[in-house]
């Protein structure tokens, strides 16, 4: 059983000035985060379901456990991480916590 941290961002006002930020900056910042186990990302392209699209981007981010997310989410790296969220998560962007059903 792993942790993982999800983030949906909603749309920004500017996606390609988001995008480059978020490649060239924060992602690399999020792989650095200590006891990280995966990070993967991407952009939505469609809503399956035929609703709205109503966020832009996702990433989720593997840990082992709870604790090992606490502990990076508190370090050097975590902190700046999550510093760097809160300048370029547009409105209405979400973080949740799930767990992984092994």
């Amino acid at each position: 059983m792993t942790v993982k941290l999800v983030v949906l961002y909603t749309t920004p006002a500017d996606p390609a000035a988001f995008d480059d930020h978020y490649l060239t900056v924060h992602a690399p910042l999020a792989r650095a985060m200590p006891g990280l186990l995966h990070f993967e990302s991407g952009r939505f392209v469609a809503a399956a379901d035929g609703g709205d699209l109503t966020y832009y981007r996702v990433a989720e981010l593997t840990f082992a456990d709870q604790d090992a997310l606490a502990a990076a989410s508190t370090s050097p790296q975590g902190r700046e991480t999550v510093a760097d969220y809160q300048q370029i998560a547009p409105e209405g962007s979400r973080m949740f916590v799930s767990v992984t059903d092994d």
